[in-house]
């Protein structure tokens, strides 16, 4: 018996070092609004929190660290 390992047409993959699993974002001008909730002891506790870019996000290789952003707007579109 074979296992088949089907290949995936859109998988992202850094051209520098191969990484497929492991990338990260940096947002320029990043505004983050945090809302607690003071517990009965006086320490907080985090409800929600929120950001919003106003700048550039750009993405890169976990592994190599290289600038990969001219694959951002295909990687924006697979989170899901």
């Amino acid at each position: 018996m074979s296992l088949f390992q089907p290949t995936v047409a859109n998988l992202l993959k850094c051209p520098y070092c191969g990484n497929e699993s492991s990338f990260f974002e940096i947002s320029d001008d990043v505004i983050t609004t945090t809302h607690y909730v003071q517990n009965q002891d006086g320490s907080f506790t985090i409800e929600d929190r929120s950001s919003q870019s106003l700048g550039d996000v750009k993405l890169f290789c976990g592994n190599c660290e290289e600038d990969l952003s001219s694959f951002h707007q295909r990687f924006a579109e697979m989170i899901f």
